[in-house]
């Protein structure tokens, strides 16, 4: 199996990619991924699976042609029986090079893309240009039934997974909660409030500094995560708000974590604080795996991850009234509240988004575009 990506940097599509490049292994299938490279190419070797590096990322479409050479090359010279295209710009090669071998195509539509034009729409087209569709949220699904009518018959639902051994609080030293504590310069015995997320105006961070102030309680650390590589800008602005809120003392801005089981365990409560739609959710799914409470926006994928009242609390998107009223009934919670909604909260993630639940679903998908093509005994 194909797997084609632009790179392999952090993201939720990399993790996805990796995910099913490790159960297509495990299942005794070889797991081919084509990219530019990225720093997560080494956890796909680790994965068990060959990594061709392409120069595959570039939308431009006079390198269509080029694309579909190179992708059709590596396909040839690794047996592929079936290409998954994971992004717009190498799925349009990706599919010219699977006709070209008369080999399934599918796609994974990872993002709510927007579609405010004819060109924007022609070029998210791609994504459901496949044998098979996956969508990764029922919130995804119900967008490419409206915008792109695509039949049920060739879309498939399959929300992302969680893995249950990464993500478990029983497996997070207090060594590794000790080093994050330091280097975020956590004061003892203050809660935290944790926004993870790269720096992105849509993931809302000012939303969130905007709501601190709000709080009835005073007493907290909040610790905003996102790599600011390419969004300079916007940390700058960020940075102003705290200055002019007078949150200097409160505020840490921390460049991309690795550990982030580690980080979850640091904060009282995590935040998603999104003002566009998310297509699934990460943050907040991660985070009720490790327990943690969780106040995130009331659209997109969240939606289906968050169990209001249950398993947190879900708020408007642009509200920092609301949110500020949600994340002081999070901080106020006892302990034998704390501990009962970390129990539902995992509970839910486990039963409902599991890594292996996504990786059995997605190799089902696989399985039935190439059973018809095996030969009966």
């Amino acid at each position: 199996m194909l797997q084609v990506l632009p790179a392999m940097n952090g993201g939720g599509v990399e993790r996805g990619v990796i995910d099913v490049a490790a159960a297509l292994t495990q299942n005794g299938w070889r797991a081919i991924v084509a990219s530019s490279g990225g720093p997560l190419v080494r956890e796909l070797l680790r994965a068990g699976a060959v990594h061709v590096q392409l120069p595959i990322e570039a939308r431009n479409p006079l390198l269509l042609a080029r694309n579909v050479r190179l992708i059709g090359v590596a396909a040839r010279e690794h047996n592929v029986s079936l290409i998954h295209a994971r992004s717009r710009a190498p799925a349009w090669a990706a599919r010219a090079a699977a006709r070209r071998l008369g080999i399934p195509f599918v796609t994974t539509f990872h993002g709510y893309y927007s579609h405010s034009n004819p060109a924007k729409r022609f070029y998210n087209s791609i994504m459901v240009r496949g044998d098979r569709v996956i969508a990764i949220s029922q919130f995804i699904a119900k967008h490419i039934r409206t915008v792109y009518r695509v039949s049920d018959d060739r879309l498939v639902t399959i929300p992302r997974g969680i893995d249950p051994v990464v993500f478990d609080p029983a497996a997070v030293s207090a060594h590794r909660i000790a080093r994050l504590s330091k280097a975020w310069r956590l004061p003892d015995g203050l809660p935290v409030i944790m926004l993870p997320g790269r720096l992105a105006r849509w993931k809302g961070q000012s939303v969130l500094l905007e709501a601190l102030p709000r709080m009835k309680r005073r007493e907290f650390v909040c610790v905003i995560v996102g790599g600011r590589k390419g969004h300079d800008r916007y940390r700058s602005e960020l940075e102003a708000i705290v200055r002019t809120r007078n949150l200097e003392s409160v505020v840490r801005f921390v460049d991309h974590e690795s550990d982030m089981p580690a980080a979850y365990m640091c904060a009282d409560v995590v935040v998603s604080a999104s003002t566009d739609p998310e297509a699934f959710g990460r943050v907040t799914a991660e985070a009720q795996a490790m327990g943690r409470p969780v106040v995130a926006t009331s659209h997109g994928g969240t939606m289906e991850t968050v169990v209001p009242g249950e398993t947190g609390w879900l708020v408007p998107p642009r509200d920092p009234d609301l949110l500020a009223m949600y994340l002081d009934q999070a901080l106020s919670l006892d302990t034998v509240a704390r501990e009962l909604l970390a129990r539902r909260a995992r509970t839910h993630i486990l039963r409902n988004f599991s890594l292996q639940g996504m990786c059995a679903a997605t190799l089902d998908v696989y399985r039935s575009l190439l059973m018809p093509r095996e030969p009966q005994a």
